[in-house]
Order: C-alpha cells, then sequence, then structure tokens
C-alpha cells in the first residue's frame, strides 16, 4: 500500500512539472483572454511567428465584438502594458494604434483566421477580424462556393459590412481612425479590394490582397488614394498572370502606389496551410512582405 501511493505521488509531481510537456506555439499564439481558439496548422503559425520573433512574446488581449448589426467578429491587440515595446511602433499619438479589417477566405471566420489576426496583432496593429457569412463556418468546398458566390450575386450587404468593420475601429479608443488598412486572403482578398472601392465615406491608409479577384479597370480603380499591396501566385488559373498584369498597370496609370508580387511555382490559396497548394516558404515570405508593407505606409 505504502509503494502504491508513493508511486501515485511522484506520477503526480511529474504531471504537475512544467517541463514534462514544454510549451506549445498555442501558448505563444493564443491571446491571454482566449481559451476557444484552437491551432489546427500550428507548422505554418510557427514559421510566420519565427519571420520576425522581435514581437513575438507581446501580450495580447480579444474578445468577440457585435460590429454590425447582429454580426460579431474577433477583435484582438496587444495590451496596453506591451505598447512601449513593439518594435516600429511609431503612431504619433502613443495612446493609439493602426487597425486593420481582416477578411476570411470562402470556409468563414474560422480558426485560422483568428490565428493570423493574432499574429498580426503581435507586430502593434488592432485587428478585428469579419464575418461575411452570418455566422457559418465550413470545410466543404461545395458550401464554400455557395456562400462565396452568393455575396457575389448581392455584394452590397458584403460592402456595408466591411464598412461597418471600420467605423467599428475607428470608435475605438486604442484605434488611430485615419491608419486603418484591409486584408484578406483569397475570397477575403476580393472583399479587400471591394472595400477600398467602396471607402469615400472613410478612406483606408492602404490595401493588402492575397489571390483575390481584381478589378482592372484604370476609371474604376482610380477611386483608390492609398498603397496597395498584391500577393499572387504564377500558376493561379483562376486568377492568371495576365489579369495581375493588367492590375498592376491599371493602378500605376493611376498613380496608386502599389507592390504587386507573383510567386513562381505556386497556385491559387498557397498561403492557406489547409489547402493542396499550400507553399510554406512562399506563404513565410508573402507574410513578411505583408509586415513591411504595413510598417510602412500604415503605422
Amino acid at each position: 500500500m505504502n509503494n502504491s501511493i508513493l508511486l501515485i505521488f511522484v506520477f503526480l509531481i511529474i504531471l504537475m512539472n512544467p517541463l514534462t510537456f514544454p510549451h506549445t506555439f498555442v501558448s505563444l499564439v493564443e491571446a491571454q483572454q482566449q481559451s476557444d481558439v484552437s491551432l489546427g496548422s500550428s507548422n505554418n503559425l510557427t514559421d510566420l511567428l519565427k519571420s520576425n520573433s522581435e514581437n513575438s512574446s507581446t501580450p495580447l488581449e480579444n474578445r468577440t465584438v457585435n460590429y454590425f448589426d447582429n454580426t460579431s467578429g474577433y477583435l484582438v491587440y496587444p495590451s496596453a502594458s506591451s505598447l512601449s515595446s513593439i518594435k516600429n511602433n511609431t503612431s504619433a499619438n502613443n495612446h493609439t494604434l493602426p487597425a486593420v479589417v481582416m477578411i476570411h477566405e470562402n470556409k468563414g471566420l474560422n480558426d485560422n483566421i483568428k490565428n493570423m489576426a493574432n499574429l498580426l496583432g503581435k507586430e502593434g496593429y488592432v485587428v478585428l477580424a469579419v464575418d461575411l457569412f452570418n455566422g457559418e463556418v465550413t470545410t466543404d468546398q461545395k458550401r464554400a462556393s455557395e456562400l462565396s458566390q452568393s455575396i457575389r450575386n448581392n455584394p452590397d450587404p458584403a460592402i456595408t459590412n466591411l464598412k461597418s468593420a471600420v467605423k467599428y475601429l475607428s470608435s475605438l479608443p486604442n484605434v488611430n481612425p485615419e491608419k486603418i488598412a484591409s486584408l484578406g486572403w483569397c475570397f477575403g482578398g476580393q472583399q479587400s479590394l471591394q472595400l477600398a472601392l467602396n471607402s469615400e465615406d472613410h478612406p483606408l491608409a492602404a490595401t493588402v490582397i492575397y489571390y483575390g479577384r481584381l478589378v482592372t479597370e484604370p476609371e474604376t480603380l482610380s477611386k483608390i488614394k492609398w498603397p496597395v499591396l498584391g500577393i499572387f501566385g504564377d500558376q493561379d488559373k483562376s486568377i492568371p498572370v495576365p489579369t495581375v498584369e493588367q492590375f498592376e498597370q491599371a493602378l500605376t496609370e493611376n498613380g496608386i502606389t502599389n507592390q504587386i508580387y507573383i510567386y513562381k511555382g505556386v497556385g491559387h490559396a498557397f498561403a492557406n496551410p489547409s489547402g493542396e497548394n499550400y507553399a510554406p516558404n512562399e506563404t513565410k515570405g508573402a507574410w513578411h512582405k505583408t509586415i513591411s508593407f504595413l510598417n510602412k505606409y500604415v503605422k
């Protein structure tokens, strides 16, 4: 009996020892008050975190917020105590930060998008990951296509949703309302551009598009008065290289500052870790370019 008690006691000591189970990336990327966001693709996020480790230990705060009618989004931002230590924090007002409206792919506001918001939050941004699918998240490609196509067929509600996200961020006391950008992947990349084309009431500071469907008419694009970053793959059949080149040319003709990158040998959605086209090295490079672009034009 004494030996059994001793063995149980030793076992409990092992379980309670933090060295027994080293901290994983989950503990690094999850915000302080968020416990329900899991990491289904930790390798991708680990690589992105390592690509700029200067702010990797920045503590975050996050919560679910109602920003448009009955629509909830995921809000994440650096804790107030960490602002002075964030590298490249060059906001004119030390009490405010730049902000980003983050727009999900055609799968909805899932854990991957929330964790990308966390990563961007660690770089010194207030991030609102919006929801354009009324709370629906799917892994089924057919359903994802139906959800995204319904918005393409009737774009006005989504545009109103995104403009409300900008307005919500502008109302926050820790946000500089003149430093709000948009960022989206795939379906979200298209919506990032659509927001840019419908932001006369509240001009953005920058627009980031990851392989989203493009508008190439110079007259339409002339509505944009701020820098644009575009990330694409040369094997993308849905957004072919000639279309990307037309987009870049139209931006340049309008005098719109732009950085357009076309990665060789990768296809559509190459930065999505759950997809068949996932390319980790190119994803890391694109994320580094994204952070550099935002730091240059938004901070």
